[in-house]
C-alpha cells in the first residue's frame, strides 16, 4: 500500500526509534505480500498469554459481507499487488461460521492460507472433518504448541490441552500435514512459559522434532520461536507480578540489528473483524489503526469507525 498516512507521534521518548537511529536503521515498507485478517476473537481456549484476549464468551465474528468486501477488494486490485498470502487468524479462526467459505474462495483464486490453529479446536464437535477440508484446500497450519512437554502446556493454555494438541496433531500428520513429499506444510510455534525469552530458535527445533517423534511418532515441518508482546492477558500478569520493568529491560537487551529487515509489518497489513486496516496485528489489539478513530479507547468503537480495506487503493 503507497499512500503515506501520517501516524501520532508519541509524547514520551521511543527508545525502538532511538535504537534504529543508532544503529542507523529505519523501519520502512516494502510490497504488500500478506494480508493478515482476524475473522474473529471466539476461541475455545483462554490462555494466559493471549494478547488478543480471545476466548469462548468473545461474540467478535466477521460477518460474511465483510469477508466477500475484502474478497472484491482483492479482485478489484489483484493485478497491481505482490499479494501471495492471506493468513488467518483470530481467536480461533475456524469458529467463525463463513471460514470454509471464505478459505475456499480465497484458494481458488490461488492464494496461499495460512490457519492459525490452537490445535485443540480440530477436536470439538462440528470441527472434526476440518484437516480433511484443510488438506483438500493445501491451507498451511501454523499451530501453537508451547512446549513438548505436558505441563508447560496446560500451564500456559489449560488443564488438558497439550493431550487434546497431541491427539490433534496425529490427525494432522493422518491426513499428510507435515510428513515427506506431500507438501502440506505443518509449522508449530512456541512461546515461552512465565516471564523469560525463547531460547534460539534452530537448537529448539530440533528438540521439538526428536522429543515429538520418539514420544508419540508426530512430525511437523518448521518451528517458530516467538516472544510474548506485554499487551492485554500477559500485561496484565507482568504488572500484577510486578514483572514489567525487567521484562521490558530484558527485550531492551536482546534487540538484534538482524532481526529489522524481518519485521512482518514491512511486507503486511493487519484486518480487523470488521475490516479496519492496522500495521500489525499488535496495533490491531493496542487499538492504532492504520486511519480513523483517532482518540477512541473502546475496541469496538475504534473498530467500526477506523478505515476499512476496500477505502484503500493500493
Amino acid at each position: 500500500m503507497i499512500q503515506t498516512v501520517s501516524l501520532p507521534i508519541a509524547d514520551e521518548f521511543d527508545p525502538f526509534a532511538a535504537r534504529l537511529a543508532a544503529d542507523g536503521q529505519s523501519l520502512n515498507r516494502v510490497s504488500l505480500q500478506t494480508l493478515q485478517i482476524n475473522v474473529g476473537k471466539m476461541c475455545n481456549l483462554a490462555c494466559h498469554h493471549c494478547h488478543v484476549e480471545a476466548g469462548p464468551g468473545r461474540t467478535e465474528i466477521m460477518a460474511p459481507e465483510v469477508c466477500e468486501r475484502i474478497l472484491n477488494w482483492i479482485d478489484l486490485h489483484r493485478d497491481s499487488l505482490d499479494l501471495q498470502t492471506v493468513d488467518l487468524t483470530g481467536g480461533a479462526p475456524e469458529m467463525n461460521p463463513y471460514f470454509r467459505q471464505f478459505v475456499s474462495a480465497l484458494t481458488s483464486r490461488g492464494l496461499h492460507v495460512l490457519d492459525r490453529c490452537n490445535l485443540t479446536i480440530l477436536l470439538e464437535d462440528g470441527y472434526t472433518d476440518l484437516p480433511d477440508f484443510l488438506a483438500e484446500h493445501r491451507v498451511e497450519i501454523v499451530a501453537s504448541l508451547p512446549c513438548y512437554l505436558e505441563d508447560n502446556v496446560d500451564k500456559q493454555r489449560g488443564q488438558g490441552v497439550y493431550h487434546e494438541s497431541i491427539e490433534a496433531l496425529l490427525k494432522l500428520n493422518k491426513v499428510g500435514y507435515g510428513m515427506p513429499d506431500t507438501g502440506l506444510k505443518l509449522d508449530l510455534v512456541y512461546n515461552p512459559v512465565g516471564y523469560g525469552l525463547p531460547p534460539e530458535q534452530a537448537p529448539l527445533q530440533a528438540d521439538y522434532k526428536r522429543e515429538l517423534a520418539k514420544r508419540y511418532d508426530i512430525h511437523f515441518n518448521q518451528l517458530f520461536t516467538i516472544t510474548n508482546m506485554p499487551i492485554k492477558r500477559f500485561e496484565h500478569a507482568l504488572n500484577r507480578d510486578g514483572k514489567m520493568t525487567s521484562y521490558m529491560s530484558k527485550l531492551t537487551e536482546a534487540h538484534r540489528m538482524g532481526n529489522v529487515d524481518s519485521v512482518m509489518c514491512r511486507n503486511l497489513i493487519s484486518v480487523g473483524w470488521q475490516g479496519t486496516v492496522y500495521d500489525c496485528d499488535f496495533n490491531q489489539m493496542l487499538l492504532m489503526p492504520l486511519d480513523g478513530a483517532e482518540g477512541l479507547i473502546d475496541e469496538h468503537a475504534v473498530e467500526q469507525q477506523g478505515r476499512k480495506l476496500w477505502d484503500w487503493t493500493p
